[in-house]
């Protein structure tokens, strides 16, 4: 299979309470990625209901499994259980590469911006 194990995990975002991040709050996703590093549409579509996304967290209540979908130009994480929230918007993320050490932001379900960092990047 053409996909990546991409592990997203918070970085540092003082204005919303993580001065240090936390490497127990994240996502996990199954992404088509190009040789570029970058989210590739086409193999989405060839592989979409294996595109899965993990959001993990301490917090039991936060924990949510979904699907990486993809709408136009954008991309969302979407979960189909009403209490896991609404599908979360990842800021440009088909603009920008998942390789080790990149950031990505994500606007959470309860209205925060809050920044990610690729910390594993593993062909499956």
């Amino acid at each position: 299979m053409a996909l990546t194990r991409v592990v997203l995990r918070l970085s540092r975002n003082p204005d919303a309470g993580f001065p240090g991040g936390d490497d127990d709050r994240g996502y996990l996703i199954h992404a088509p990625l190009n040789g570029e590093g970058r989210l590739d549409p086409d193999l989405w579509k060839a592989h979409k209901t294996d595109c899965v996304v993990e959001r993990f967290s301490p917090d039991e209540d936060e924990r949510a499994d979904g699907w990486l979908a993809h709408r136009g130009k954008n991309w969302f994480f979407h979960y189909d259980e009403e209490d896991e929230g609404p599908d979360e918007p990842v800021y440009r993320l088909g603009d920008h590469a998942l390789r080790l050490g990149d950031y990505v932001t994500i606007h959470e379900a309860d209205g925060d911006d809050l920044v990610y960092k690729v910390t594993e990047n593993t062909r499956l």
